[in-house]
Parts: C-alpha cells; sequence; structure tokens
C-alpha cells in the first residue's frame, strides 16, 4: 500500500523506554515539543559500494532541502518496520531492496531544526543493496546522488551543518568516519 497523505497518516508514540503507548496523526506530530515516535532510516548502497544520499524535498517540515541518508520514514501503527522501509524505499526512491540488515537497531536521537521544530524519534537504522537507479519522488526527495562512504565522511567532518543531524549521528555510530574501512564493513 503505497504511503497516505500526511494530513490522514498516523505515527506510533513511544514512553521514553520505548513501548508504545498510542498514536497520533503524522501532521500533528511534528512540532516545538515533539512527541517520542518510532520511525527508521535506512542507507542504501549499490554493487560499487557507494551510499545514496538524498536531499530533502524544498517543502519538508523539518530539514527541508538538507542532504541526508537515502531515506526515512514512519511506520504506521501495527505495521512492522520492516514492511514500512520496504514501503517508503518503493514510494520516495522507485527502489526494491535486497539484504536488508540491521545497523544500529536502537538508534535514538533529538535535534531542532533551524526553525524551531523538533525531532524525537527511536529510529532503528538498516543497510540494503539495490540493483537499479532511483526515480526519485519529487515530494519527497529533490536530489540524489551516489557517493563513495569515505567522500562522504569527509564532507560530514567538515560541514556537518550542510546534512541532517541524524545523519551526522548514524554515520559517526556506523564507523563511516574509519577510513580504512571497506564500505562492505559499514554494512
Amino acid at each position: 500500500m503505497p504511503p497516505t497523505d500526511i494530513a490522514t497518516d498516523f505515527v506510533v508514540l513511544l514512553g521514553e523506554d520505548g513501548s508504545e503507548i498510542g498514536v497520533a496523526p503524522k501532521a500533528s506530530v511534528h512540532g516545538s515539543d515533539t512527541a517520542l515516535h518510532l520511525a527508521f532510516s535506512c542507507h542504501v548502497y549499490n554493487a560499487r559500494g557507494e551510499t545514496l544520499v538524498t536531499r530533502r524535498a524544498l517543502d519538508k517540515k523539518t530539514w527541508p532541502g538538507v542532504w541526508t541518508n537515502s531515506f526515512c520514514g514512519h511506520p504506521r501503527p501495527a505495521e512492522p518496520v520492516i514492511d514500512a522501509v520496504h514501503r517508503h524505499a518503493e514510494h520516495e526512491l522507485g527502489l526494491t531492496l535486497r539484504d536488508l540488515r540491521p545497523a544500529l537497531p536502537f538508534f535514538r536521537y533529538r535535534a531542532v531544526d533551524a526553525s524551531g521544530i523538533v525531532e524525537h524519534e527511536v529510529c532503528p537504522v538498516y543497510t540494503a543493496l539495490v540493483d537499479d537507479e532511483p526515480h526519485l519522488n519529487p515530494s519527497e526527495v529533490v536530489e540524489a546522488r551516489w557517493v563513495d562512504p569515505s567522500d562522504l565522511a569527509v564532507s560530514l567532518r567538515a560541514t556537518p551543518w550542510a546534512f541532517s543531524p541524524w545523519l551526522v549521528l548514524q554515520a559517526e555510530q556506523m564507523h563511516v568516519f574509519d577510513a580504512a574501512r571497506s564500505p562492505e564493513a559499514i554494512r
């Protein structure tokens, strides 16, 4: 099932211990006092070992126009996170994922963008392989590039403000900054 409009979609609310405590309309969740909720991130790799970075659509509520990991999203109530990852890959990038693996299953962060909107998420992070080129959904992504992970690490160190805060934190925890590691070791 394709993603629905943000006005009619729901997210899973979480307690401080990470347990589900309810649901809320997605449109009402992100603000200056964002409730902790469930999300996910995915880093996509190709056969050359490059990772896909994307630039968020300019009309996104949080971090518009900012470069980030391949894609992110929110599982719907009662939807397995893995199913949500596959759903968003198809919707945002027109990609079919293979070899989907957990990379940071307990990743959690809170960040505030320049407009004062807060992201506050328990956000398991996955890696996946793809064989095709992305077909961008312009309501989600305005640009995408395949980059070598070591080049990404250099850019993240030099200009962390140009990237989503979750990408910077995830890259650190996934050891992307360790230039000696191969892309396969990262995933």
